[in-house]
C-alpha cells in the first residue's frame, strides 16, 4: 500500500499529542495516512508495552489510519546507527510516502530529538540506489525518498513554518489521545504512579496549545509544523486562495 502521509515517531502517543488533528483531517479528505512508531514505549512509568500497542491500534482506528506499525526499536535507546536506520528505511521503501511528519529537532525528551536525527538520516539514505534493503519476502526494495518532511511540535515550542487548521478534527484528536488511557487524563483513576503527562492539567494544555496556534492563523484550532530542507516550494498560489483567515 502506498501512503500519502507517514508520521514517524519515537513513542506510541507522540503522534496523537502532536499531529493527530492533521492526520485525522487528511484521512477524512481521502488521503492515505499511516504511523510508524519506533518503540513500544516500554520505559514509560505507567502501563505496559503490550497495553501501549493495544492503545495505539485503538487510536489508529479513531484517526482513520490506513496502517500503523511498530519498528520495535528500544525505548530510551534510539541511536543513529545502521541497524536503527535500516528499520526505518524498510518501512519507508515499503509504504513510499510523499510526506513524512517526524519528531521535533529539539525537545525535553532525549528520545524525541534522537528520533528526529535518526529519521532524517534514514529518509535520506532511503533514496540511495546502492543502499540495499529487503522486504519480508526477501525481495530487494526500490529506493524511495519523500517529497517533503515536516517536524511536528512537542513539549518545547518553536517558530513554525506553518500551522494547519484542525478546527474540524480537534475532537477526534482528543478522542485519540484518550485512547491511551494508561497515559493521559488519568488523575485519580487508578493506583499507578501519577506522572507529568497523566495529569488533567497536561491534557487541558493540549487543547490550549491548539487554541493558541489556531488563533495565530485566524481559526479555532491549529497544529504547528516546521518545514525541513529550506524554503517551502510553491508552484502556484492556490494555497493562498483556499484560505481566508479571520484575524
Amino acid at each position: 500500500m502506498k501512503l500519502d502521509i507517514l508520521a514517524i515517531a519515537a513513542h506510541p502517543d507522540d503522534v496523537e499529542l502532536c499531529c493527530a488533528g492533521t492526520l485525522a483531517k487528511l484521512a477524512r479528505s481521502g488521503k492515505k495516512t499511516g504511523v510508524l512508531d519506533l518503540t513500544r514505549g516500554e520505559m514509560g512509568t505507567r502501563g505496559t508495552p503490550e497495553l501501549r500497542l493495544e492503545e495505539a491500534q485503538h487510536a489508529a482506528g479513531i484517526l482513520g489510519l490506513a496502517i500503523r506499525e511498530n519498528a520495535g526499536l528500544p525505548d530510551c535507546g534510539l541511536e543513529n546507527t545502521p541497524p536503527h536506520r535500516e528499520a526505518i528505511i524498510r518501512h519507508v521503501r515499503h509504504f513510499r510516502p510523499d510526506i513524512c511528519l517526524i519528531n521535533a529537532k529539539e525537545d525535553r525528551h532525549p528520545d524525541h530529538r534522537n528520533a528526529a536525527r535518526l529519521t532524517l538520516d534514514a529518509l535520506f539514505y532511503a533514496g540511495l540506489q546502492k543502499l540495499e534493503t529487503r522486504d519480508e519476502s526477501g525481495s530487494v526494495q526500490k529506493p524511495w525518498r519523500p517529497r517533503h518532511i515536516l517536524h511536528f511540535m512537542q513539549h518545547w515550542p518553536f517558530n513554525p513554518t506553518f500551522v494547519f487548521d484542525i478546527t474540524e478534527s480537534i475532537d477526534i484528536k482528543e478522542e485519540a489521545i484518550r485512547a491511551f488511557a494508561s497515559q493521559f487524563d488519568a488523575e485519580g483513576r487508578d493506583d499507578e504512579p501519577q506522572t507529568y503527562v497523566s495529569s488533567k492539567r497536561f491534557f487541558e494544555a493540549i487543547r490550549g496549545r491548539a487554541r493558541e496556534y489556531g488563533l495565530l492563523i485566524g481559526t479555532d484550532f491549529g497544529e504547528p509544523f516546521l518545514y525541513y530542507g529550506g524554503p517551502v516550494p510553491l508552484a502556484d498560489f492556490d494555497l493562498f486562495f483556499s484560505t481566508k483567515p479571520v484575524r
